[in-house]
């Protein structure tokens, strides 16, 4: 089948720049990624990825690391993997 259709759309620049640039490492044109999701959207009969407000739990932590407050820090990686790591056996 040819394809005939044309999609119009404004986006931001950056935005725009961006998803490029990660499409052209993926081997995809824009065209082909727009195919894609529009083809995930018939095979899951909506969007294919959540689309959803965050609790009032996540707000309260987006406020909080905003304002600087409740942040940890390890010195590298290794540590704060072994953080998680030590956490997960604790329970």
């Amino acid at each position: 089948m040819g394809k005939a259709e044309f999609i119009r759309a404004r986006v931001e620049p950056k935005v725009k720049q961006e998803a490029e640039s990660i499409l052209k490492q993926l081997g995809l044109s824009i065209s082909e990624a727009v195919n894609l999701f529009y083809n995930q959207v018939i095979l899951y009969r909506g969007l294919p990825f959540d689309v959803r407000l965050p609790s009032e739990e996540t707000l309260q932590v987006f406020k909080e690391t905003d304002a600087g407050e409740n942040l940890t820090e390890w010195s590298s990686p290794d540590a704060l993997f072994i953080s998680i790591t030590e956490k997960a056996s604790r329970n």
